[in-house]
């Protein structure tokens, strides 16, 4: 497949509202494999459509939690088509989120400990499921994006700020 170039911030794209997939079909298909590329290529573990441009509520996300005998990630992508939440938790946790639209900058965000996700996979069957946990917090990192939504919309406007100075800082130099 393919590696796509990565939108990142302040590309207004990332602030769309993405448009639910009409049908699973082979260019959706083709999409999720390209993302899921890109994905790995960027060391990711989670890529939202809007993020290669594509303004789809497709999202992948793989872990990569377990390693092989070799210590190398085992790559377990999961492609959900129009995610959605149906639910969250009162219970709440903390975790120090990044994101390949803003690169190498990271910042704690308070999200649901747990939610209920509903999606299609890339065979159009329906699914519902509770998530926790790490996959918990990507799946409504990523669900934010197709919101238009960034994880520094979560923190502080002092802390966003000096975020994205850090990023143009880091541009600057590199």
């Amino acid at each position: 497949m393919a590696v796509l170039p990565i939108v990142e911030v302040p590309d207004p794209r990332l602030r769309a509202v993405s448009t639910p997939v009409e049908a699973v079909d082979d260019d959706v298909r083709r999409l999720v494999a390209d993302m899921t590329d890109t994905m790995y290529a960027a060391h990711g573990i989670g890529l939202a459509a809007i993020q290669v441009g594509v303004e789809k509520r497709v999202v992948v996300i793989d872990l990569q939690a377990e390693e092989d005998a070799e210590g190398k990630p085992v790559r377990v992508p999961q492609a959900y088509i129009n995610p959605e939440i149906v639910s969250v938790s009162d219970e709440l946790s903390v975790y120090n989120e990044g994101c390949l639209s803003i690169p190498e900058q990271y910042a704690e965000v308070e999200r649901p400990a747990r939610c209920r996700v509903r999606w299609l996979d890339t065979g159009g069957a329906r699914h519902e499921e509770e998530l926790d946990g790490l996959l918990a917090t990507c799946m409504q990192h990523e669900i934010d994006h197709c919101d238009g939504i960034l994880f520094i919309d979560h923190v502080s406007r002092l802390k966003r700020e000096m975020l994205l100075r850090k990023l143009a800082k880091q541009r600057k130099a590199g």
